[in-house]
């Protein structure tokens, strides 16, 4: 598992060394807007604490804060309509999972027709 850098982007969001757009924050989380969307709504919901996957979340984490990240994510979907028309939430992890920051984020994205969840595999 890939050890968690606290110099990493979203450790530097948490911690006000770098501008965001808020959607929405609490005692646990801090949501904000992607910087590079791939649907037209496309947030990143973030757990305060220092958790590199979903895995090292609930093994980690305390209920307070998992509840707190499933409650957010449940909040941002009926603030933005997205339960009306479909929506995904998304957590990659790992380089064959495609995570590219080291710190546990959910994508919730929506507003829009997605496609495919995974472009079809190629036959080896």
């Amino acid at each position: 598992m890939t050890s968690y850098d606290p110099q990493n982007i979203f450790a530097r969001i948490l911690r006000g060394e770098i501008p965001s757009r808020k959607v929405y924050e609490d005692e646990h989380v801090l949501a904000i807007h992607d910087a590079f969307p791939q649907a037209s709504i496309h947030i990143l919901v973030l757990p305060k604490g220092a958790y590199v996957s979903m895995s090292d979340f609930t093994a980690q984490a305390s209920d307070a804060e998992i509840v707190a990240l499933n409650r957010a994510v449940a909040k941002i979907v009926r603030e933005t309509g997205l339960q009306d028309g479909g929506y995904r939430v998304i957590a990659n992890a790992g380089a064959h999972g495609g995570q590219e920051v080291p710190h546990l984020h959910l994508h919730i994205v929506g507003g829009e027709k997605l496609g495919p969840m995974l472009p079809r595999a190629k036959s080896v």
